[in-house]
């Protein structure tokens, strides 16, 4: 595994993203016309007749521009009910690697392969329905540590090749989306997939996503006392289906716990870097000193929120799933559910036997005490939390692009 696959951009480079969702929602009764995405874009999209009465069924294209690789994410909706959430009856996905972080210097390849990924979209979506098609890409943690120019450069082409698409493109259709935004419209996406996004409902399930170059938390606390013990400064706020959802946001971390005597090139954003193991001599090289040293940044940085300790259900996927994997904790096919505990015990085994682990990845030590410290003293998780661990739920890729699709349907408005 190359070192482009790990959690450097997140550990090493202080550059994690942490989002808990902190208070309930603001009573009010949602109007037919806001559930029904469909008849939201009437103002925008030319008009299609319907026999009265019929299903509606639109699409929607999202491009996660990642720190990674580029996936793109065509949706299809179908409401029968305007007064009802609509059915995602479909997903087609597809993903390229690297991500566009990785054509700083040459913008003009980064153009080309949003292209190339553009053709999913027009196989799927019916000739038809392409201009009433929304088309948008959301950069995330690649293109937010690129130098601005760099990274406008990156957009503009993608921008280029989405004017000259058949597709409609909204006015804010290519941007960065900052760490916030990434963890709320996730904790959207799976809500909505497991049936918990619906007005009457107050039981929902919180999220956990590790990227390459950011990590979010995101629920929905039943304490007030939750609420309370929170910074001030780290209150932001959603407007969602006519409730106001407040948030908490907060940066974290920075560490490396990598085997003896390596030492490589690695380069993310534009920029390479040398990073190395401890020699021999130096210090002691193990699961104890690693987390050690992710352990006081940890505690000095991440904000604990009260009541995790005995909150529900928690999806974890991205980073989490993939580390599970390598470790040889779940299957990549079936995923499975892990308690913390499991993610330290294996995280011992691996840092003090990196020789065995190496092949597999040098920085699996740091990934593996990375995650542990950060559900364990980080978040506040118990070792007996059990964690859900998935790429998909009921089929559909688990990440915030189905939740920002939302967003570009309904006036979705996040704030702080």
């Amino acid at each position: 595994m190359s070192p482009q696959a790990s959690l450097l951009p997140a550990v090493v480079l202080s550059l994690v993203l942490v989002v808990w969702v902190l208070t309930g929602l603001t009573h009010a009764q949602p109007k037919a016309s806001v559930l029904d995405f469909s008849a939201s874009l009437g103002n925008l999209l030319p008009s299609l007749s319907r026999p009265a009465n019929s299903s509606r069924i639109f699409y929607g294209v999202m491009f996660d521009a990642g720190s990674t690789g580029t996936r793109i994410h065509v949706y299809t909706f179908i409401q029968k009910d305007p007064e009802e959430l609509p059915v995602l009856d479909n997903e087609m996905f597809h993903s390229i690697k690297p991500g566009l972080s990785a054509y700083a210097d040459t913008p003009e390849m980064g153009g080309y392969t949003v292209r190339q990924l553009l053709k999913v979209a027009k196989k799927t979506v019916p000739r038809l329905e392409w201009k009433r098609t929304p088309l948008v890409l959301k950069a995330t943690a690649g293109l937010r540590l690129l130098p601005s120019e760099k990274a406008q450069a990156l957009l503009e082409q993608v921008q280029d090749v989405f004017d000259e698409s058949p597709f409609f493109v909204p006015d804010d259709s290519v941007s960065i989306m900052n760490g916030t935004n990434e963890g709320i419209l996730a904790w959207v996406t799976v809500n909505f997939l497991t049936g918990h996004l619906y007005a009457e409902t107050r039981k929902t399930v919180g999220i956990l996503d590790l990227g390459g170059g950011s990590t979010q938390i995101t629920f929905l606390p039943k304490s007030k006392k939750t609420i309370g013990s929170s910074p001030d400064d780290y209150i932001a706020r959603i407007d969602m289906l006519n409730s106001t959802y407040e948030l908490y946001t907060h940066r974290v971390f920075k560490s490396s716990c990598l085997p003896k005597k390596f030492r490589e090139e690695w380069s993310f954003g534009g920029l390479t870097y040398i990073v190395s193991g401890i020699p021999d001599g130096e210090s002691y090289v193990g699961y104890k000193l690693c987390y050690q040293e992710v352990l006081k940044v940890v505690k000095g940085i991440v904000h604990q929120p009260y009541e995790l300790k005995d909150t529900s259900v928690f999806y974890a996927f991205s980073y989490y799933f993939d580390r599970a994997v390598d470790a040889g904790l779940i299957d990549r096919t079936q995923g499975g559910m892990l308690e913390v505990r499991d993610f330290k015990k294996r995280a011992k085994e691996v840092c003090n036997k990196m020789s065995k682990y190496h092949l597999i990845s040098p920085f699996l030590c740091m990934d593996m005490t990375y995650i542990t410290c950060l559900l364990k003293d980080g978040f506040g998780f118990k070792e007996n939390t059990v964690l859900q661990l998935t790429k998909k739920v009921n089929n559909v890729e688990t990440s915030w692009a189905l939740g920002a699709t939302f967003n570009h349907f309904q006036n979705l408005k996040i704030y702080r």
